[in-house]
């Protein structure tokens, strides 16, 4: 079947939802869901992946019921739940800007490991690399379904070769190596703290209107590309851990899968896998970086965001948005560890997941057993998270439920000092 020129077919809408969630994920992701569930961590990525299924199917859904993209914002909008849609947006927004953080920091590790000039690298190259893709966006220069595929599967090949090598050497003590005793809960704890390897899929909503015949596309392109992501993540999660033991996975977690790709292929392991991870976090930066410009002029729009924001330069992009976003994701890249900066990510966004499945249930936009799946347990996700973020990390806790807290009150004088443009 051809596809209509100019629009994005099933191959390149597959890639850029595969790409979206690989984008940085299981590179930043594996050391951490290890140091919470030990052996079973890739239980956490499945519990996590079905949550996501979830959502991706009332994602797909609810796009389908109101014949329109732009994801959760907008899809509050259609149901005239002006206010809590303005308030998800601003957090919604904020887990964009975590999560370009943690690429970016995830980008600094990988390439510092292999430079080895000191602590200072990864921080001021996590710093570089942002820079790097805010010049391309003032442009108005977004990923082009070719490269996406092209990317997408030279990360594809790399996480498989060295997981099948993993696998291969079976190995199943080095799961528990150095590490306590795994139970059920704590792959549930750890399936919500990682969540944010997931998120990414839901960035095509944004691109609905440039899918072609995206009621068809977009629940093929989507589902299919998770159930993917899911058998990937299991198997670099197993595979990585036999390599080199848990312990060491937990002790190098910003670069466990370069450690495992050099004792598996020496030097060329080792390279390899840091130019996957370059190619990875870096796409997904510029991907992330530019939907979330492009959502920060939808909720401009719609009188959400102080219109000031919404500036446009001669080149039609967003030029304040993109910038903005870029120095708090910088911001966040100089001051913020990699585990707070994932946990945070990985709350935002299973509110957000949470609020979606449950419009979808409440619209009956698709099966009400999937939907209502997606709403309890990305509800009781959050939960847990905050109960680990309470015994971990409470600063993090403390600086999103600030970032909440002026979402709810703050935002409306604001709105109202700053002024905004009609909705």
């Amino acid at each position: 079947m051809s596809t209509t020129p100019g629009k994005l077919g099933f191959n390149a809408t597959w890639a850029m939802a595969v790409g979206g969630m690989i984008g940085g994920g299981i590179f930043s992701t594996l050391g951490v869901v290890v140091g919470i569930a030990g052996s079973l961590a890739w239980l956490s990525f499945v519990a996590a992946g079905l949550i996501a299924l979830a959502a991706g199917y009332s994602y797909v859904k609810l796009a389908a019921h109101c014949n329109r993209g732009g994801g959760a914002f907008t899809f509050l909008l259609a149901v005239n739940q002006r206010n809590f849609a303005g308030t998800l947006a601003w957090v919604l927004i904020v887990g964009y800007v975590l999560t370009n953080a943690v690429y970016a920091v995830t980008f600094g590790e990988y390439l510092g490991h292999v430079i080895g000039l000191g602590p200072w690298v990864p921080r001021v190259t996590g710093i570089a690399i942002i820079a790097l893709f805010i010049l391309p966006n003032l442009r108005g220069v977004g990923v082009t379904g070719g490269v996406e595929i092209l990317l997408v599967w030279f990360k594809v090949v790399a996480l498989l070769g060295l997981a099948s090598w993993g696998l291969i050497h079976w190995n199943p003590p080095a799961l528990s190596q150095g590490v306590p005793d795994a139970s059920l809960i704590a792959a549930l704890f750890g399936a919500a703290s990682v969540f944010m390897a997931y998120e990414g899929f839901q960035l095509l909503t944004y691109d609905y209107e440039d899918i072609d015949n995206p009621k068809r596309t977009l629940p093929r392109a989507v589902l299919s590309a998770i159930i993917v992501v899911i058998l990937i993540y299991v198997m670099v999660a197993l595979g990585t851990t036999m390599l080199i033991g848990a312990d060491h996975v937990i002790l190098h977690k910003e670069v466990a899968l370069a450690i495992a790709g050099e004792k598996a292929f020496g030097t060329v392991g080792l390279v390899l896998v840091t130019i996957a991870a370059a190619f990875s976090t870096g796409s997904a930066i510029n991907a992330t970086l530019f939907a979330t410009a492009r959502l920060t002029h939808r909720v401009a729009l719609d009188g959400e965001l102080p219109a000031a924001v919404d500036h446009h330069n001669r080149q039609g992009a967003p030029d304040r948005a993109v910038i903005g976003l870029g120095v708090i994701a910088a911001v966040l890249v100089a001051t913020g560890s990699l585990i707070a900066l994932v946990e945070a990510a990985s709350l935002t966004f299973l509110f957000t997941f949470a609020v979606v499945c449950t419009l979808a249930f409440r619209l009956r936009a698709g099966h009400r057993l999937i939907t209502g799946f997606g709403a309890a347990t990305g509800a009781l996700a959050c939960v847990a998270l905050v109960v680990q973020l309470l015994q971990s990390d409470p600063l993090a806790l403390v600086f999103l439920g600030v970032l909440v807290l002026i979402a709810l009150f703050g935002r409306p004088l604001l709105l109202r000092k700053l002024g905004t443009r009609q909705p």
